[in-house]
């Protein structure tokens, strides 16, 4: 798609503008770069279009009960009461 000399002499006339001369033929120019880059842009829309979206999809792991390593773990532990961690009382109940 690209934009005449008549079709901007047109705008310019419903928009209310003035334009000289030596104005029209940048003007038409800047108009079909911008047109030509919205094309580009148009194209790759297009083409993510047709590409697999992971946009709806559960990413979430699948719920499995699994054993814990408790026993490992309270073994690092420096004092441990049955399957807990015993630790400094930090708080005051009064």
């Amino acid at each position: 798609m690209s934009i005449s000399r008549e079709e901007v002499l047109k705008i310019a006339h419903i928009s209310r503008l003035s334009l000289q001369e030596h104005e029209i033929e940048p003007i038409v120019k800047q108009l079909n770069e911008v047109l030509a880059y919205a094309q580009c842009v148009q194209d790759l829309a297009s083409e993510l279009e047709d590409q697999p979206s992971n946009k709806n999809v559960n990413v979430m792991r699948s719920d499995v009960v699994q054993p814990s390593p408790a026993e490992a773990v309270l073994a690092c532990a420096p004092e441990k009461e049955e399957h807990y961690f015993v630790v400094p009382r930090i708080i005051d109940a009064k």
